[in-house]
């Protein structure tokens, strides 16, 4: 079809469920009827870049050197524009850009959007994400600039949430429904009208489980869409 923008660099850096997660749902989400309709992907799946929420935390060494370096490497090898499927990286977002002449989307800012169209009127979004991602603030700062409040977790619930994340997920550990549902249930209680996925490995799990709720929104598939559509490819309703 014509008006194609490919292909398409997908910076890794994260675990690599998640990276097949998201692949899976590029294919997924493409109104596909042969290999030629799907989008056309550069992927870098940099799996020993060092921790994110670690590093802000203050534990350990700075990503940012590997995600940039990742970002340079697609767009040399061809990328027309980039996608970087790890809510924590976006912390180093700015410095990625810097480094590149090609467009570098935000799964924060593609994520709160989602949120906003699944709830007209949205006024409360609650937030599942890594203490990384809390503690650089990237979907505080975009839930003040949209007018939103942002819930967040308690601490002992944070702390669950955290190990869902790494002694589930990451460790490639069974996560029951029951202990996803607590932590939706949760934001909730306090008063969550939407609630974002903010994590890849939540989005992995979100999948694992079929969870089928237009009020949890989940940010890969929010950015899947995005690079999806931006790509010129056609959507799956």
């Amino acid at each position: 079809m014509s008006g194609r923008v490919e292909p398409v660099g997908v910076v890794g850096g994260l675990g690599p469920a998640a990276t097949v997660h998201f692949m899976r749902r590029m294919v997924e989400l493409t109104d596909a009827a042969r290999d030629q309709d799907h989008v056309d992907l550069l992927v870098w799946q940099h799996g020993s870049t060092p921790d994110r929420t670690a590093f802000l935390r203050g534990e350990g060494e700075s990503p940012e050197p590997a995600l940039v370096r990742n970002a340079t490497e697609l767009e040399a090898a061809g990328a027309r524009f980039i996608a970087m499927p790890c809510n924590t990286g976006v912390a180093w977002l700015d410095a990625v850009r810097a480094a590149v002449g090609v467009e570098v989307l935000s799964i924060v800012d593609e994520t709160v959007a989602a949120a906003v169209d699944a709830q007209p009127g949205l006024r409360r979004l609650g937030l599942l994400a890594t203490d990384g991602t809390l503690l650089a603030g990237t979907y505080a700062g975009v839930a003040e600039r949209l007018g939103l409040e942002l819930v967040i977790p308690d601490e002992d619930v944070q702390r669950e949430v955290m190990s869902v994340i790494y002694d589930g997920v990451k460790a490639g550990n069974p996560v029951s429904r029951d202990r996803f549902d607590a932590l939706v249930d949760h934001l909730r209680t306090k008063g969550a009208e939407v609630v974002a996925l903010g994590c890849t490995e939540l989005s992995v799990l979100h999948g694992d489980l079929g969870i089928d709720d237009p009020t949890v929104v989940d940010s890969v598939d929010a950015l899947a869409r995005t690079v999806i559509a931006r790509a010129g490819a056609p959507l799956r309703d």
